[in-house]
């Protein structure tokens, strides 16, 4: 897997009956599954895919944001 550090954000979608994973950073890259699990290799998938295709086309890639140190590092939150 590549070394890229963009944040997910994994929720749980009751009209769609899946799990939903958005990145905040990369326009429009989202995906879903129907664990938890799935839902976050789904949008590992699709981060690659938004790379490959912004540098295709010449686009900006966004920076990863810095993760703080102190709130909330290395924790899942799930909701």
């Amino acid at each position: 897997m590549p070394d890229y550090r963009y944040e997910i954000i994994i929720y749980w979608s009751e009209p769609d009956q899946a799990f939903v994973a958005e990145v905040p950073e990369l326009p429009g890259c989202a995906a879903d599954g129907p664990t938890y699990s799935a839902a976050l290799a789904a949008a590992e998938l699709v981060i690659q895919h938004w790379l490959e295709t912004a540098r295709q086309l010449g686009r900006d890639i966004p920076v990863a944001r810095q993760t703080s140190s102190r709130v909330g590092a290395g924790t899942v939150h799930r909701r």
